[in-house]
């Protein structure tokens, strides 16, 4: 069994999201969680070793880390077509995307949300947003022509950090198409407990 420790309003929301994509039974266990403006508190239920979210637990199992979260789960759940297996020849792109995302879009995104300027911050962020928004100039999708797990993760960025990334038609359609997919709408109902 799958279970999934939820916070509202966090970086957890996407794995329901993922979870409904990946159409396996799943439960959510809302916990709660010590939340940037100072408010909240780690919840003893919560199994990550830094009370965080998402956390995930699988055949008694922990993951936690998004990345690893989506690597798990697109390998424990090939069916689902979510990511190409070991061996596809489009497996190096897809986790060459994957680990982009872990590396340096959240970073990039952090950078901009505390206003930092410099020319270091600058070698982040304008490059990774060149990239991003490029490689969705050309495809439906962060991988090409697919959905993939990874755009669970770059789709949550777009949507929960929009004032972090440029005003962009392309980023929009792509939010938009994501947000369109029933999997994206049935998380939706099950963010809050």
């Amino acid at each position: 069994m799958l279970k999934l420790y939820h916070s509202p309003q966090s970086r957890s929301s996407r794995f329901i999201w993922l979870l409904e994509e990946l159409g396996q039974p799943y439960e959510i266990e809302y916990v709660s969680i010590r939340r940037g403006d100072g408010s909240g508190a780690r919840d003893p239920k919560n199994p990550n070793p830094r009370g965080k979210v998402p956390a995930l637990e699988h055949d008694g199992r922990l993951v936690v880390e998004s990345g690893a979260i989506c690597l798990y789960l697109t390998d424990a759940f090939p069916e689902a077509r979510l990511a190409p297996r070991v061996g596809d020849p489009e497996r190096g792109d897809y986790l060459g995307w994957l680990f982009f995302y872990c590396s340096e879009v959240e970073s990039g995104m952090i950078l901009k949300f505390l206003e930092v300027t410099n020319p270091m911050a600058s070698n982040v962020y304008d490059p990774m947003i060149e990239r991003f928004e490029g490689q969705l100039r050309t495809s439906p999708y962060i991988t090409g022509d697919r959905f993939t797990a990874a755009d669970v993760l770059f789709g949550s960025a777009v949507q929960w950090g929009s004032t972090m990334l440029p005003k962009s038609e392309v980023l929009d359609a792509y939010l938009a198409r994501l947000t369109e997919r029933p999997a994206y709408q049935a998380a939706q109902a099950k963010e809050q407990p």
